[in-house]
This record gives C-alpha cells, sequence and structure tokens, in this order.
C-alpha cells in the first residue's frame, strides 16, 4: 500500500478508537497486519496517538475551567484531585511494569480474546444496570478503579483503556455519562505522560541504518487523527447521554471474532 494512503488510514483508525472502548490496540493490529500497511515504530503510534488526545481538549471547556479554579471550586478540586489519584496509580504502576521490562504480546490472539471478553463484560454490566440504573457521581473508589483500570488495559492489549475504566465505573455506581467523561479526561495526561517518555526515548536513541522516521507521513497521520477523534469523542459524548454501551460489546465481540477467524482460517 502507498506510504501516504497507509498514514492516512492509520491516522483515521486511531482517531475513531483511540477513546471509543472498542480497543485502538485492536484495529491497528488489525489494520497493520491484515490490512496490507505493514508494521508502524512505537515513535509513530505514539505520536498520531498524542495528536488524538490533544484535538479533545476543547470538548470538556467547563470541566478545563473548573480544573483550574482548585482554590475557588471545591468541586473543581475535589474532581482534580481524584483525577490526580488515578493519573498517580496508573504512572506507579507503569513505572513498576517498565522496571519489570513487561513487553505487550505481538500476537493478534490475546488481543481478540481481549475483545470478546470486554464485549460480554459490556453486555453483562448493561444487564445488571436495567435492574440496578446508576446515578452516583464520581467518587474515591471510582477513582481508585479507573487508574487500576488503566495498568488492566496497558497489560492486556485489546482490553481498551476506555473500555476497562468504563465499565469499573460502572460497576461502583456512577452513571454513564460521568464514567465517559471521567474515563476520557483521565486518559489525556496517561497518554500524553507515556507518549512524551517514549518520544524522548526515541529522540534520544541514535539511529540505525534505515530506521529514519517518516516525519512527513507522521504528521499527516497525526493530524488526520486529530479531527476524527475530535468528532468521534464529540458524538460519543452525546450518544451515551441517551443510550446504552450494548452496541460497543456488540461490537468488540464480532471484532474479536473477524481478527479470530482470520488468524486461524
Amino acid at each position: 500500500m502507498n506510504e501516504w494512503l497507509a498514514a492516512l488510514l492509520l491516522g483515521f483508525v486511531e482517531g475513531l478508537t483511540e477513546f471509543i472502548p472498542v480497543s485502538s490496540t485492536g484495529h491497528l493490529l488489525l489494520v497493520e497486519q491484515l490490512g496490507g500497511v505493514g508494521h508502524r515504530s512505537d515513535l509513530f503510534n505514539v505520536v498520531i496517538q498524542c495528536g488524538a488526545v490533544l484535538a479533545v481538549l476543547p470538548l470538556f471547556p467547563e470541566r478545563l475551567r473548573q480544573l483550574t479554579r482548585p482554590w475557588s471550586d471545591r468541586r473543581g478540586r475535589d474532581y482534580g484531585l481524584k483525577l490526580l489519584t488515578a493519573f498517580v496509580l496508573t504512572g506507579v504502576g507503569g513505572v513498576v511494569l517498565e522496571a519489570l521490562q513487561f513487553q505487550l504480546p505481538e500476537s493478534p490472539v490475546p488481543v481478540a480474546v481481549a475483545l470478546v471478553a470486554g464485549g460480554i463484560a459490556f453486555l453483562a454490566v448493561e444487564a445488571r444496570l436495567r435492574r440496578h440504573p446508576p446515578r452516583g457521581e464520581i467518587t474515591w473508589p471510582v477513582a481508585v478503579a479507573v487508574g487500576l483500570g488503566q495498568l488492566i488495559a496497558a497489560v492486556f492489549p485489546g482490553t481498551s483503556r476506555s473500555g476497562a475504566t468504563i465499565l469499573l465505573a460502572l460497576l461502583l455506581g456512577t452513571g454513564r455519562p460521568q464514567a465517559t467523561e471521567f474515563s476520557f479526561l483521565v486518559g489525556i495526561p496517561t497518554i500524553l505522560a507515556a507518549g512524551a517518555l517514549k518520544i524522548l526515548k526515541a529522540l534520544h536513541t541514535p539511529p540505525t541504518q534505515g530506521s529514519l522516521e517518516p516525519w512527513p507521513e507522521i504528521l499527516l497521520a497525526t493530524v488526520v487523527s486529530a479531527v476524527v477523534s475530535f468528532i468521534a469523542v464529540k458524538w460519543c459524548l452525546t450518544y451515551v447521554q441517551r443510550h446504552t454501551f450494548e452496541l460497543f460489546g456488540w461490537y468488540r465481540i464480532v471484532l474479536g471474532a473477524v481478527i479470530l477467524a482470520l488468524v486461524w482460517f
């Protein structure tokens, strides 16, 4: 596939799936291994991921204004501390995983299994919520669970960071819109911090023969990722106001089954 077209496609997929709870890892793996675009470097993936994350900041104007007034807004201070708690828990866990030299599996099978398992979990949680509708706001147990949920997603690719965190928040009684917003917001510093570390590491590693990064293609993919991410997150925030997560659950199950079928048959 033409490199410019491949960059366009990867940017679109990353932007569409980074925040929506369907696993960007699963989709990028499907496109890279089964779509004929070839494997991309960690730096390529990290840069376009950061583009997707930065693009959604304008979608939370009221919450961001609230967070910038921690001393005059008690609710903003409380919310900010909960975001910080989730972020720190994830960061500490990430440092431990780095020290243990944890490596993500490259096989598509674990990703497909995690997609299916997450889809079933969404359907099960929604079935429970029909009997016990969620009404709660973000509590301290939810903040802790979200931090741990991000670690689960980091260890099991295909789980989806937003998928794991939203599921845990719903199980603890948080409303769908509140769980989605908190998951998206805590993901912004988490992804940017991880991305910054990977970018610095890559820039301080001397390039080997033939390993120079295709920066024009990266820039194109990043712009596309940012635009698509903005649209996707705006749609998702509106969707969860009136709908359940069952659509995402069924989609994950179908996608996981498709990946397994392509791998095994």
